[in-house]
Formats: structure tokens, sequence, C-alpha cells
């Protein structure tokens, strides 16, 4: 009762935040956003946004188990998503496009790297789904990034998806084997899968 309580108090939080934050995007305060993202930044990690901007994703994971209890890791990485989603935003208004895009990529790479661990679950609605940051990352993407949207939708059970993400990891790195067995392996998981889980993803037997 007492670690649902810490973790319900904290997601409470960061809604009122979240809520003053996009107040500000409204109003078009960006500096005043960036100064509330510091302050939330600061409370979960220990450090502003420049810090965040320089830390790995190994690295922030690190500074959120220092404080706390360790089994509201997942709702922590959560949170520091969306703030790095919101940060984001305001880099991108501020016509920041790089500070912007690295700030959108660390906020994926932590999603899906939490959708990976362990059992399903249901983020919080507050929380931007993986889609949404891939759409606002329209450049190319790193084939780790690839890789790991690949698996999220395989997982997700959107294979047609999965596929498209293969093919374009493959165009990136087209002479790397590692990424042809990758992919051959893939190919192997859908062949067990049921034909009504294939025809639903678009993705028939025979295609496979």
């Amino acid at each position: 009762m007492i670690q649902r309580d810490y973790i319900l108090r904290m997601i409470e939080e960061c809604i009122r935040a979240l809520a003053r934050i996009s107040s500000l995007k409204q109003g078009q305060r960006w500096s005043e956003a960036s100064a509330e993202l510091d302050v939330e930044f600061k409370q979960l990690i220990g450090d502003g946004a420049q810090a965040v901007a320089r830390l790995s994703e190994t690295e922030l994971l690190a500074r959120l188990m220092r404080d706390g209890p360790t089994h509201a890791l997942r709702e922590k990485t959560l949170i520091l998503t969306t703030l790095l989603k919101e940060a984001g935003d305001v880099a991108a208004a501020e016509n920041q496009a790089e500070v912007s895009r690295e700030r959108y990529l660390k906020a994926l790479h932590l999603l899906l790297d939490t959708l990976a661990r362990g059992e399903a679950f249901e983020c919080p609605e507050f929380v931007p789904k993986a889609e949404m940051l891939r759409n606002l990352l329209t450049v190319p993407l790193p084939p780790r990034t690839q890789a790991m949207l690949m698996q999220h939708y395989e997982r997700a059970g959107e294979f047609d998806k999965a596929e498209d993400t293969l093919h374009a990891l493959l165009d990136t790195e087209p002479a790397n084997d590692g990424i042809v067995e990758f992919g051959i392996a893939f190919y192997q998981r859908l062949l067990a899968q049921s034909d009504a889980a294939l025809n639903e993803a678009n993705l028939p037997r025979t295609e496979v």
C-alpha cells in the first residue's frame, strides 16, 4: 500500500507539472516552460535539462535509481520520457532542431526500453506513445533505434510495421550480415504465428 501511494503521488505531481507546462506552451511562453521543465528534471534526476542532454540512457537510469525506492523505477522512467518529449517540443518551437531531435530520440529509447522489460502493462495516459515519438523524428533513425522499434512492433503484433522497419534497417546498412540474420530470425518467428494473427497484421503467411 505504501509503495502504491508513493507511485500515485508521484504520478499526480507529474500530471500537475504537465498541466503547468502545457499552459505555458499554449501561451508560447517558451522560456518559462523551459524553466518549469528544469525544475522537474532536477526533482527527478538531480540536474536540469542540460545535464539530461549529456547523460546516456544508462546514466539516466542510474540517476533514477539513486534516490527513492527501486520499485518505482518504471514510473520514474515514464515520467522522464514524458518530460523529454515536452522539452523536445519547446526546443522545436525555439527552432533548435538538433536539440529537439536529441530529446525526442532519448525519450523514444527510454520508452522502448521500458516497454521491453517484463510483462505487458498499460502506460499512464500522459506518457507519449512510441508511434508519436517516432513521427516527431522526421530524419532517418539510427540503426539501434530502428532495431528497438522493430522489436516493439513485433511484440505488439504489428508485424507489418515491424517488417517495414526491418526494410528501413537493411536500407541503412545493406552489407551488415548481422542485420540479415536478425531479419531471418524475425521471419522464422512469424512462421510460428497463427494465420489469423498474420492476416490481422496485413502480413499473410504466403508473404512471410
